[in-house]
């Protein structure tokens, strides 16, 4: 789930960066600071497991932070909880692995409001403004059948074949 996640989120970049999307500055830095989020949330849950390579994981990567001039050791020691990864940095990350998708998702509603007020980017260059139809309730209909039946997929896997 989300590795398809990530390749979805990259191809989304990549595609801005494609049409210069990231001319709109205020929607792509909050999309920019999503992608860091979603990348922190992503890096905790992978430390939640415990085993030895979400050990190591941790350790390598909350090290990475010690290169930060005067205050690296300080912030990586106070990342841990202590002196090394032990309980207390697991516990933090659970923590912020369970809040953060909340914040992503009110970071996501920011971003869809930045891109109303400018625009999405038209690729074409063809003015679209002749041939629209309204998002309620066309869309809104096809995007809840698509959610129920997706919905229905996932609960049937789950009921039906829970290993």
């Amino acid at each position: 789930g989300a590795s398809m996640f990530f390749i979805c989120l990259f191809m989304h970049v990549g595609r801005g960066m494609y049409y210069g999307s990231y001319t709109f500055m205020e929607t792509w830095n909050i999309g920019v600071v999503l992608l860091f989020a979603v990348m922190g949330t992503a890096f905790m849950g992978y430390v939640l497991p415990w085993g030895q390579m979400s050990f190591w994981g941790a350790t390598v990567i909350t090290n990475l932070l010690s290169a930060i001039p005067y205050i690296g050791t300080t912030l990586v020691e106070w990342i841990w909880g202590g002196f090394s990864v032990d309980k207390a940095t697991l516990t933090r990350f659970f923590a912020f692995h369970f809040i953060l998708p909340f914040i992503i998702a009110a970071l996501a509603m920011v971003h869809l409001i930045f891109l109303h007020e400018t625009g999405s980017n038209n690729p074409t260059g063809l003015n679209s403004d002749a041939d629209k139809i309204p998002f309620h309730p066309y869309y809104t209909i096809k995007d809840t059948l698509g959610f129920l039946l997706m919905f229905l997929i996932l609960l049937t896997l789950v009921l039906f074949s829970p290993d």
